[in-house]
Order: C-alpha cells, then structure tokens, then sequence
C-alpha cells in the first residue's frame, strides 16, 4: 500500500526498504535500539508490517508493527529521520498506521515511549489500566557484546 502527502510518500513495501538506514538510525541515534546487530533489524523488518517514509527514492523515516492482523499489534522502532521533523510527518505516519485495513478491528495495540506520550495519546493510545495484569522479560543489554 502507498500513501502520498506533498513530496512524500509511505509505503508497505518491504522491497523499498533500506535496512541499511533503519539499523543506522536504531543502533546510533535511538534510544531505544543502541547497539542492535544490523541481522536483527533484518528479521524484525521480515517479521513486522513495516511502513516507511519516504521523499523520493530516499528513505526518511519508518515504523513497524508487530501483529498477527486479527487481535493484537505492537507498534514499534517509530522515527522521522531528525532532518526532516517539524513537517507533520509524524502524524501523518500515525495515521496512514491507524487507517491501516489490516490494523483494523484489533482487540489491543500497545508501545512503548520514553518521551512521545502526547503525539500517540492524538491516536487513542492511554497508559495501561491494569499495569499489574502484565509482564515482562527485559534484558537491556542483549546487543552489547560479551
């Protein structure tokens, strides 16, 4: 699927891609994903519905989320690259997500941010009701090396 706002674009086609890009942004520049081995953003794209951004035939921003496309999603490793922030391109990735057919109807759809509660609150999402009802395994440095 593709979508188009002035010189952008977003588009589900993991062809377009450039892992490249994303593992850069993730391992450097996000807070979220230092340090991760480029073979891991592979398989998390492959792994993922991935929706980039995109001015042209560069690459300027991504997203993905982890589904099963019938009840629950994980929205994750959202960025515009830092160029290009300012231009509504956030909200407008959130609601080509959002407006996504295959997104539609899930029973949960959960993320975690450190800093951009206001920007997803604009699509829904709330802080949990019941935090006590989840878990977690977390290990932070599983990308750092032995």
């Amino acid at each position: 699927m593709n979508w188009q706002f002035n010189e952008f674009r977003i588009s589900t086609d993991k062809q377009l891609l450039n892992p490249a890009y994303i593992h850069d942004y993730l391992c450097n520049r996000s807070y979220w994903a230092g340090g991760i081995p480029l073979e891991v953003v592979k398989n998390s794209i492959e792994g993922s519905l991935c929706f980039g951004i995109f001015e042209g035939e560069t690459q300027i921003g991504f997203a993905r989320v982890i589904t099963d496309m019938a009840t629950f999603g994980w929205l994750a490793d959202v960025f515009v690259d830092e160029a290009y922030r300012g231009r509504g391109l956030s909200k407008w990735l959130m609601e080509v997500i959002m407006s996504h057919p295959g997104l539609a109807g899930l029973r949960r759809m959960m993320l975690g941010t450190r800093d951009a509660h206001s920007l997803y609150e604009k699509y829904g999402f709330t802080p949990l009701t019941n935090p006590e009802r989840f878990m977690q395994i977390h290990w932070p440095d599983v990308y750092k090396k032995a």
